[in-house]
């Protein structure tokens, strides 16, 4: 528990700064909805032209003119992609950091076990990601009694469910990461989350590669699809779970037998 107390309070600035970031954006662009409703028509009408890319946004299931609609192919985006990147970057480096900061002998001979290290680190990650999508959440209910409107509580939980499942994820397997190398690459971690975004974008455009969906959390997690169908993937979704579950016993075996020498 100490540990765990230790590494909240080393991530809150990561975790403040994160949060507001993304939140904020994401709350400003809500409010900018009311006043770009009439021109939103036109730009909802060039976007449905425009074939692949529409699906690949999800422009093909929602209607921009609709606050559902442009908080599920706008908004959304924004909060996952921001929500993953961040998950990450703490991720890839609340493991190695250790090594890199040679603070390593510190820990070791603290009163407990490397699998105590690698658990509270992890509920760390698990606590800080929890925290960022309640926070946003929170902000963008808000925007919507600003602007005098609402979108379904019932597709806001699914999407939003997927989204932190997503989160973790991509945190865990960046936890991996964080396990194995002696040195924080965060870097990494960011050109992780954009190659599996890409990745989800592309196989929704290109038939050929349709099957890639089942490599990237994106899929499961993406908004306009929950809200046009008004449900999660929850086969995807499992799979997603599976994956995070073998990252952390991966990271815990691999932590546990590693020469710190």
């Amino acid at each position: 528990m100490i540990l765990y107390k230790h590494e909240m309070k080393m991530n809150r600035n990561a975790l403040l700064i994160w949060t507001i970031s993304i939140g904020l954006i994401c709350f400003g662009c809500i409010l900018l909805y009311t006043s770009l409703e009439e021109s939103i028509q036109g730009i909802a009408e060039s976007f449905s032209d425009m074939g692949a890319m529409s699906a690949a946004l999800g422009m093909d299931k929602m209607s921009l003119t609709t606050l559902k609609g442009y908080y599920a192919t706008e908004i959304a985006l924004m909060h996952s992609l921001g929500g993953a990147m961040f998950a990450a970057i703490l991720g890839m480096g609340i493991l190695s950091k250790e090594e890199s900061g040679h603070t390593t002998d510190f820990l070791c001979v603290l009163p407990i076990g490397r699998g105590q290290i690698v658990f509270w680190k992890y509920l760390t990650l698990i606590s800080d990601i929890l925290l960022l999508n309640l926070v946003c959440v929170g902000l963008y209910a808000f925007g919507f009694v600003m602007v005098g409107e609402s979108v379904s509580g019932g597709d806001m939980a699914r999407y939003h469910l997927a989204a932190v499942l997503m989160q973790m994820e991509v945190g865990t397997i960046c936890f991996f990461f964080s396990a194995c190398v002696k040195k924080s690459l965060m870097g990494a971690g960011l050109g992780l989350t954009l190659l599996l975004f890409a990745a989800d974008m592309m196989c929704r455009v290109v038939p050929a590669i349709e099957d890639v969906k089942y490599l990237t959390p994106f899929y499961y997690a993406n908004a306009a699809d929950i809200f046009a169908e008004g449900k999660m993937n929850g086969a995807m979704a499992a799979v997603g779970l599976c994956v995070t579950a073998a990252c952390y016993a991966m990271a815990h075996w691999v932590y546990c037998r590693k020469d710190f020498a």
